[in-house]
């Protein structure tokens, strides 16, 4: 059964905002807005491998590490999580 389209970008919304408040738990989650980058929230290179690698794992993705490296915003993170989430159903 698939999530409809707006109900796949807000689990993955969700999920990416678990994820980044528990590599950066000092982190409010308030301060993770969609515009910003993962550098800009004070996550550093070690943290934003962190991130991905637990986002791919509990969304069960195998996709490259190398498909992350040109998103430009936490809202660009999403937006590739969700497709490739789609595109896994």
């Amino acid at each position: 059964m698939s999530i409809p389209a707006q109900g796949l970008l807000a689990d993955t919304r969700n999920q990416v905002h678990d994820v980044i408040t528990t590599i950066m738990p000092s982190l409010p989650r308030a301060q993770i807005d969609d515009g910003r980058h993962l550098k800009d929230i004070g996550a550093d290179s070690v943290d934003r491998v962190e991130i991905i690698m637990l986002l791919r794992e509990r969304m069960g993705l195998s996709a490259p590490m190398s498909l992350f490296g040109d998103v430009p915003d936490i809202a660009g993170l999403v937006t590739l999580l969700a497709r490739l989430r789609q595109e896994a159903a």
